[in-house]
């Protein structure tokens, strides 16, 4: 989301960017947004007997973080989505894309720590030093936990995506006794080479459109990232050319439908949407040495069934290295199922192919 949907803030500014300083000069004695978030609201309002729909805050290795479920029927099977960024959560952008998947599943969403409603509902002295990818994990284990006590399960689907499949293998790897299956959408196994490959796809693309500006600037940051230092002017580089040439949304040159969505989200206020940003900017510094360094192509083997859903036009996170990862790697059920209209934002770009994979290859195995 931002400036890359894995590092850190910097896209998310300049995509909201417009957006929320519209909804600023509007919002007080009116807003501009207010009538139509009501009809969100109301088309997104679950009212089958069996149904649930919350909102609340889990105190969750030391923060309140702010937890989202909805579902058309509480029997279903529960899928803990762990959004991505860091720091971009889904939640505001739900209404976007689940509603179908509630038929099917209960779908909980969670604002990690520092990201969104949670960045803004908790005092942040002394978080700086959680934001660790360890911390993230055990927040995703102690929430699996406490959501599968208080929905009466004994096990939950893990799905993941961008920055939040960090969080989820290891989670899976740690608890596999937690979760039916893992699902990937996004996938990071190795951030290096997924940033070679990334900028790699702009240069080529930007060569064949002889776009000198583009070629300019990314010749300016290579070898990306080389041993150079990962500065923020750095990384507005390897995310703006290779996002314009539709490698986060397929075929777009830019993604506002994303980046504004959480305007109309009803489960935000505007201050909340401004915390997106916020929260981003908070961790992006800090996680950003251990994300260069994330690295599965050591697993060869995974617990629990694993399916990875790649975007064929994804560099953001460019999915060759999930399908080798995938080709090599032991685990009870394995399947790599290819988007091919979808960049980065699958569950946004093919929500109807989403809704039957997940219900045709993963809703069995919760049993």
């Amino acid at each position: 989301m931002r400036l890359s949907i894995l590092l850190g803030g910097f896209v998310y500014l300049i995509g909201l960017l417009s957006g929320v300083a519209a909804f600023g000069q509007g919002s007080g004695a009116s807003d501009p947004y207010a009538k139509a978030r009501k009809i969100v609201a109301d088309r997104d309002t679950i009212v089958a007997p069996n149904g649930v729909q919350e909102s609340y805050a889990v105190p969750v290795g030391g923060v309140r973080q702010w937890v989202y479920v909805r579902g058309q029927d509480k029997r279903n099977p529960i899928i803990l989505f762990v959004h991505g960024g860091p720091a971009s959560p889904m939640a505001p952008l739900a209404w976007t894309f689940q509603r179908p998947l509630e038929e099917y599943f209960t779908v909980v969403q969670y604002d990690q720590r520092a990201a969104g409603k949670t960045y803004a509902t908790n005092d942040t002295t002394g978080l700086g030093g959680t934001i660790r990818v360890e911390q993230y994990v055990q927040d995703a284990i102690a929430l699996a936990e406490f959501i599968c006590h208080k929905y009466s399960k004994q096990k939950v689907i893990l799905m993941g995506h961008s920055w939040g499949t960090i969080v989820s293998m290891h989670a899976a790897l740690k608890r596999p006794d937690l979760f039916y299956a893992y699902v990937g959408m996004g996938q990071v196994i190795n951030s290096q080479d997924n940033e070679q490959l990334s900028v790699a796809y702009a240069l080529r693309e930007a060569t064949k459109q002889k776009n000198e500006v583009a070629l300019r600037e990314l010749r300016s940051i290579s070898p990306y990232p080389g041993n150079q230092p990962i500065t923020r002017e750095r990384i507005i580089i390897a995310r703006k050319w290779p996002q314009y040439y539709g490698g986060l949304s397929a075929y777009r040159s830019n993604s506002m439908y994303y980046f504004n969505a959480p305007l109309l989200s009803p489960a935000y206020t505007a201050a909340e949407v401004r915390a997106i940003d916020q929260g981003s900017l908070f961790t992006l510094g800090r996680i950003l040495p251990e994300f260069l360094h994330v690295d599965f192509k050591p697993v060869k083997s995974f617990p629990i069934p694993v399916f990875m859903l790649m975007g064929r036009h994804d560099y953001t996170t460019p999915s060759e290295p999930t399908a080798a990862w995938l080709a090599q790697v032991k685990a009870p059920l394995k399947k790599g199922i290819w988007f091919e209209n979808s960049a980065h934002l699958l569950p946004m770009e093919e929500p109807g192919k989403l809704l039957l994979t997940l219900v045709n290859e993963v809703r069995p195995l919760a049993k």
